[in-house]
C-alpha cells in the first residue's frame, strides 16, 4: 500500500496471539569474548609512548574488528601491575602508555575503551592483576606512587628477574588491591571485572624459589594461626575473592565477576589428566572452591591445549570443571591462538573447540580468546574460518539469572510505511536503560535478526524485493534479559 501509515506497537497487543506463527526463533545466545593484553603492550597499545591519537585509533581499529566478527566481549587489562589505564588516586599511569609510569595521556582510555565499546554494543570487562606489582618489560624509573616505593613492606623482589609481587596474605595488600578494584566499580560504567590466573607467581618468576614471605608467615604463627603454610597462603586468596565478589554486588550488582585461572585443577583432576602443573599448590589458587562456592558470575578456566591432547584434552577437562559447576554459573572457557602452530590447523582446532563447548555448555556456551593480535591481521585464517563458521550469525550474551531475571520493558515502536520502505523508529519504556535492541524481520518463510546498540534508535527496511511480513524489536537489559517480542504485521 503507497499511503503511509503510522503503526503503535501499543495498539497491536490484541492481535499479538493472532500471528503465534510468525513469532521470530529465539536468537543464538552466547559469550564471545576476546583478552586484550596491555602488559608488554601484547595487544594494546602497540608500544609505549605512542601518540594519544594513535593509541585511540589503534583502540577502534580492534572494536571494529571485533564487531566485524559477531564477537560480544572485550576483556581489557586496565592494571597489568599496580598501575593504572585509567585516572587513578591510587596507582600511577601504566607506562604502556606514555612510556613513562605516573605520566598521564591527554584523555582516559579506560572511559574511552568503555564508551567506543557500547557505542558498537559490545560488553568492556575490565581485567586486574590484583598482586603482580612489577614487571621486567617496565623501562625506566618506578613512579614515586607505585606500591614498590610508596609501600615497600607489602612488596617483594621476585629474585632480580624484575617481577616485583604484593604479599597476598597481608591485610593491607587485600585492602589495597580491593579499593582499587572496587574504585573502578563505582567510577566506570564497566560490564564486568575480571581476574587471570596470576595469584601467587609461578616460580619461574623467582628462579624456583619458594614465595619470600617469611616475615608474614612469623607473624601469622606469632599470632596464633593454626593453618599450615600452604593452606594459610591458600586461605588469603580465597578470602579476598570473597570480598571482591561480594563488594562489587553490594557497589553494583549487575557488574559480573569472571576469573580466568589455570586450566587444569591439579593433575589427576580429572583421572588421568593435568600434565606437571599443580596451581593448587604452587599458585595457591583453589580454583574449584571459587566455582563450587558461586564466588563468581562466570568461569574461564585457561583450557590451553588441544581436542587430542592426550594428557589435557580440551573436553576432558572441559567436562570436569562443568562437574564443579555447582551453582551453575557461566562455564565460559579460554582458548589460546597459539603461536607457532601452522595457521590453518589452528584455525580448525579453535573452530572445532567452539563447536565442542556449544555441545557441552547448554543453553549458553561460551568462549574467551587470548588475544587480540592474532585476530588483527587482515589476513588472518582464523578470523576467516570464524566468521564463515560458527560466528556467522550474531549472537546475544547469556542472561545471568541469579542476578537478575526480570525482563525490560518492550521499546515503544513506529513503523512507517511508505513504498518500498518501512521506516522504524523506537525508544525505550521503563526505568531501565537498554543495552541492545534486537530487530527480528521476517522475509517471506526466513526470519533475519539484528542487533543494534542502545544509542541506535531507528532503522530504515527495503521491503521491495521480498516482502516483510513481520517485525519484532525487544530491549535488552545488561544482565541479558529479553523484553517481551511483539509482532508488528506491515500492511
Amino acid at each position: 500500500m503507497q499511503q503511509k501509515r503510522l503503526i503503535a506497537v501499543s495498539m497491536l497487543l490484541g492481535i499479538v496471539s493472532l500471528f503465534a506463527a510468525d513469532e521470530p526463533p529465539v536468537l543464538q545466545r552466547e559469550m564471545r569474548g576476546v583478552w586484550v593484553a596491555t602488559v608488554a603492550n601484547i595487544d594494546w597499545p602497540s608500544r609505549p609512548a605512542l601518540p594519544d591519537s594513535q593509541q585511540q585509533r589503534e583502540a577502534i581499529a580492534i572494536l571494529d574488528r571485533v564487531q566485524a566478527l559477531n564477537m560480544n566481549a572485550v576483556v581489557l587489562q586496565v592494571r597489568p601491575h599496580a598501575d593504572a589505564l585509567y585516572t587513578s588516586e591510587l596507582e600511577p599511569w601504566s607506562y604502556y602508555l606514555s612510556g613513562e609510569q605516573g605520566k598521564a595521556p591527554s584523555y582516559d582510555p579506560l572511559t574511552f575503551w568503555i564508551e567506543e565499546a557500547h557505542k558498537r554494543g559490545i560488553e568492556l570487562h575490565a581485567w586486574f592483576n590484583p598482586y603482580r606489582a612489577g614487571h621486567p618489560a617496565m623501562r625506566g624509573p618506578v613512579s614515586a606512587k607505585s606500591v614498590i616505593k610508596a609501600h615497600p613492606e607489602w612488596v617483594h623482589a621476585l629474585a632480580d628477574t624484575g617481577y616485583y609481587w604484593l604479599d597476598p596474605a597481608l591485610k593491607q595488600v587485600q585492602d589495597h588491591s580491593c579499593a582499587v578494584v572496587m574504585d573502578v566499580v563505582k567510577r566506570y560504567d564497566v560490564d564486568g571485572i575480571h581476574f587471570d590466573d596470576y595469584f601467587y607467581p609461578y616460580r619461574e618468576y623467582n628462579r624456583g624459589q619458594d614465595f619470600p614471605d617469611d616475615a608474614a608467615w612469623l607473624a601469622y604463627q606469632r599470632s596464633g594461626g593454626t593453618l599450615s603454610r600452604d593452606d594459610w597462603r591458600r586461605d588469603a586468596v580465597n578470602r579476598f575473592i570473597k570480598r571482591v565478589y561480594k563488594g562489587i554486588k553490594k557497589t553494583k550488582p549487575w557488574v559480573k565477576f569472571g576469573i580466568s585461572p589455570f586450566g587444569v585443577y591439579r593433575p589427576g583432576y580429572p583421572a588421568g589428566m593435568g600434565g606437571g602443573f599443580d596451581q593448587y599448590a604452587i599458585l595457591y589458587a583453589d580454583a574449584r572452591l571459587w566455582l563450587n562456592k558461586g564466588w563468581i558470575d562466570y568461569y574461564t578456566p585457561q583450557i590451553y591445549w588441544s581436542i587430542a591432547s592426550q594428557q589435557t584434552s580440551y573436553p576432558i577437562i572441559l567436562s570436569w570443571w562443568e562437574g564443579e559447576n555447582h551453582k551453575k554459573r557461566h562455564l565460559w572457557p579460554g582458548l589460546y591462538l597459539r603461536p607457532g602452530v601452522e595457521v590453518r590447523d589452528m584455525a580448525t582446532e579453535i573452530v572445532n573447540q567452539i563447536m565442542v563447548t556449544r555441545a557441552m555448555i547448554q543453553p549458553d556456551p561460551g568462549t574467551i580468546q587470548f588475544s587480540m593480535r592474532s585476530l588483527m591481521n587482515p589476513d588472518s585464517v582464523v578470523f576467516k574460518a570464524l566468521l564463515q563458521g560458527p560466528y556467522a550469525r550474531p549472537a546475544l550474551m547469556p542472561a545471568y539469572p541469579w542476578l537478575d531475571d526480570k525482563a525490560p520493558a518492550p521499546p515503544q515502536v513506529i513503523a512507517v510505511v511508505n513504498g518500498g520502505y518501512i521506516s522504524l523508529v523506537w525508544q525505550p519504556r521503563g526505568k531501565e536503560k537498554p543495552f541492545v535492541y534486537c530487530l527480528y524481520t521476517k522475509r517471506g518463510e526466513r526470519w533475519q535478526t539484528q542487533i543494534f546498540p542502545a544509542h541506535v534508535q531507528g532503522a530504515m527496511l527495503s521491503a521491495e524485493d521480498r516482502k516483510i511480513s513481520a517485525i519484532v524489536l525487544t530491549a535488552v537489559d545488561r544482565n541479558g534479559n529479553e523484553s517481551e517480542k511483539r509482532v508488528i504485521i506491515p500492511e
